[in-house]
């Protein structure tokens, strides 16, 4: 199976998200669409668009930049709560048709400022039954005339979208690392994606993942994996580490806030807790971020030359990930240093030293 190299893109409110750098109109029309087309010259597929209620909304974003471009698929990242699913269905099956079959979706069910948009889903087993109802919803319209559903949390009667393509319809991306998150992956999503964990947790995971997918009788294609990493490349070894350790003395020193909800995830845990195991796990899977203040993508790093971080992901992906959404920062010379000196080595077959013992 062909693998999938996209990149992430800060749709944010404030400048300077993870040392990017602080400039004016930085969340601009011109200054993002500069990233999107960066994305497309240098190799790239597209790139995932954070959602959050601080942050500029992030479909709106992701229209905008589809038609600045040409082969630039965007990953919208989007929340049960905020949208609901016969509104989201319509939305992304007419900007998929409008693309020509650019768009993927990128479902979040983590907390959110809930009560900001009206949202009151605190209780997390209600959360991911939620998102299963609106992953079985949003499929079925895209798929299908005249449907009615009756659930827990949706309903519709009779509902047909005007504009849908019943034989090819946007992916399903869904992270989340608890029991009811990988019950949902299991059964409704197309694309499990995880954040950089070492690899003998993410075998585990795909191992755990596939098992329960056929225990609770998947109906879908093959459920398949991505994942979600910052990748630091210099041109060395040394230059890599020596800008990581950089890096984490700023961010020591700095005192890094970290968003309101950061630690209401079983995934984010998992991050915190691998820093315990040692600052380096496997070759080059930096942990330390996440103890001065990195979340998310941000709390682990694969650190090191082209040939060294291409290797890691080769590893990655003899474990069955076959979706990458890299990313460093600044955000706009690291799309053109990565596309060119890392993307190259992704696309070759492993090296024979790159392959798993």
């Amino acid at each position: 199976m062909a693998s999938e190299y996209l990149w992430y893109i800060p749709n944010e409110a404030r400048p300077g998200h993870r040392g990017d750098d602080v400039v004016d109109g930085h969340n601009s029309l011109d200054t993002l669409t500069a990233q999107a087309q960066a994305i497309e010259a240098h190799g790239w597929g597209g790139a995932l668009l954070g959602a959050g209620w601080g942050r500029p909304d992030t479909f709106t974003v992701a229209a905008a930049l589809a038609a600045r471009t040409t082969t630039f698929k965007p990953l919208i990242a989007v929340r049960p709560g905020y949208w609901h699913p016969a509104h989201f269905a319509a939305a992304a099956a007419t900007l998929d048709h409008l693309t020509g079959g650019r768009v993927l979706v990128n479902v979040v069910s983590g907390t959110d400022d809930l009560a900001a948009y009206g949202d009151d889903e605190t209780d997390r087993a209600r959360r991911y039954a939620r998102t299963a109802e609106f992953l079985q919803l949003v499929r079925r319209l895209w798929t299908r005339e005249h449907v009615t559903y009756h659930g827990g949390h949706f309903r519709v009667a009779d509902s047909t979208l005007a504009v849908r393509n019943e034989s090819r319809h946007p992916r399903l991306y869904f992270g989340g690392a608890s029991e009811a998150a990988e019950r949902v992956a299991a059964l409704e999503a197309d694309v499990q994606l995880f954040w950089g964990e070492p690899l003998d947790a993410v075998r585990a995971r795909i191992e755990r993942l596939r098992a329960l997918a056929d225990e609770l009788g998947r109906e879908h294609a093959p459920l398949e994996f991505g994942l979600r990493v910052t990748t630091l490349v210099r041109d060395t070894a040394a230059e890599a580490w020596a800008e990581a350790e950089q890096r984490i003395a700023r961010m020591a020193a700095a005192a890094v806030t970290r968003d309101a909800n950061w630690d209401s995830a079983v995934g984010q845990h998992r991050l915190q807790e691998l820093a315990a195991r040692g600052d380096v796990l496997d070759d080059n899977l930096f942990t330390a971020p996440a103890r001065v203040g990195g979340s998310g993508a941000g709390s682990t790093w694969l650190v090191g030359s082209p040939a060294d971080v291409a290797r890691s992901l080769h590893r990655y992906r003899e474990l069955g990930i076959t979706h990458f959404v890299l990313s460093d920062t600044p955000y706009l010379p690291e799309i053109a240093r990565q596309g060119r000196q890392l993307l190259p080595l992704l696309r070759e077959p492993a090296a024979p030293g790159a392959r798993l013992p």
